[in-house]
Order: structure tokens, then sequence, then C-alpha cells
């Protein structure tokens, strides 16, 4: 039996990560749950986790998977887990194995969650993505992330996230974004009048203003395959 705010926590990180394919980070949460500090939110983290309702993942910043829900959560949510693991000592080039309901999609190179490096430009090998982790209809694409900016996201150096294609996002969407036609970035986009933020997920960064005819959405995240 959970308590209410147990239960409210679990459906708002269920939440975002069939939004985002990332939990929300510790600010998100207390924010959420109008709670005055994080320590509630690690009590009832722990509580979670204790009851087999989410998995904290070790050395991974904000890491946490959904594991299963309450009967009457799981009804009314659609629940599917969208994080999947995966080995950081697979080969880097050919196709990863297929499971059962997979799809194997490109990735096309790398993308910075810090300085600008070089992405969208080739395949460089090909990666296995629960189907249920895309959108009926669209096409998707894979990145292999680097750099910490998203870290506070749950995105962390050598993940690979999985991206639907599209031009446009929606307010708190984490995108690929390209910058003035050179420079492609994953952060979090907001639009403000008639500029564009660009929102890390680490302290360290700050956010960047720009001017909205410099901005190209390339696709939003809807999925992560996190490596170790």
């Amino acid at each position: 039996m959970l308590t209410k705010k147990q239960l409210d926590l679990l459906e708002f990180i269920n939440r975002r990560m069939m939004r985002d394919g990332v939990p929300p980070s510790f600010d998100e949460m207390k924010e959420a749950l109008d709670l005055r500090s994080k320590s509630g939110i690690h009590r009832l983290i722990t509580a979670l986790e204790e009851r087999g309702f989410i998995r904290r993942l070790p050395h991974r910043a904000r890491a946490i998977e959904v594991v299963k829900l309450p009967e009457a959560l799981e009804a009314r949510s659609g629940f599917a887990p969208r994080v999947i693991d995966g080995d950081r000592n697979d080969p880097p080039r050919g196709a990863m194995p297929v499971m059962v309901g997979a799809e194997e999609l490109p990735v096309m190179g790398r993308i910075a969650a810090g300085t600008p490096i070089e992405a969208l430009s080739h395949e460089s090998h090909r990666v296995a993505v629960p189907q249920s982790m895309m959108s009926t209809g669209k096409s998707h694409y894979a990145l292999e992330v680097r750099g910490d900016s998203m870290i506070e996201a749950g995105i962390n150096d050598g993940d690979i996230v999985v991206i639907e294609e599209g031009a446009t996002a929606d307010n708190g969407d984490i995108v690929v974004a390209l910058v003035a036609d050179q420079e492609a970035t994953l952060k979090r986009f907001y639009k403000r009048g008639g500029m564009i933020a660009l929102e890390a997920a680490n302290p360290a960064y700050e956010t960047r203003m720009l001017p909205g005819d410099q901005v190209k959405v390339q696709g939003r995240l809807v999925g992560l395959i996190r490596t170790y």
C-alpha cells in the first residue's frame, strides 16, 4: 500500500518518463509535489524503491527506472518502460541483437550535451530499440550523447538517445536543436517571445537564448538506451 505522496511521485515520474524518455530532476519532483526540500523526495524515492516500484541505477546521476505500477495507476497510464539498459562493451559498429518487438534504428553520429560536436552526419552503426518506445507512423533515429549538460535529466555521457523526427516542439520538450545551421545540441526547448531558450539540465551550463530564426528543431527525445 502506497501513501498518497508516494503514489503522486510515482505517477509524476512515470508520466515524465512516458513523455520525455528520461526521469525528472529532484527539483522538478519537489516542485510537482509542493515539498519544501529535496530530503522529502529522497525519503519518498527510498520508500518506492523498497517496495519494488522503482529501481535506482548505481553511479548514475538522477537515474531512475519505473519497474511496475499499482494496478489502478497502470490501467490509466498505459505504462511501458522507456529506458533500456545497454552494454558499453558492445562492439561500436554493426547491429546489436534484435529483441522481440524491436526495430533497428540508425545511429547518426554524436550529439552534444556539452560542447558542440558533429551530429546528424552519417550512420555509424545500428541499435535495436523497442517498438513501444516509438510513435506509430513516425520516423526515428538514434544519437550517441557526448557531454554532461543534461545529466540532471538522467541523460549521461555515452548514452544513446532515441529521437522522433520533426521540426516542431512543445515547451519543455528535450530536442535536437540545430543552431545557425552549424551546431547540433541536445537541450530542453522553450519559446520565449521571438527567442528560443535552450536549457541545460546541469547548473554548470547557462541557458542559451537565441533568435527564433537561428534554431531549427530536428526532432524530440522519446527514449533512452543507458550504457555502462
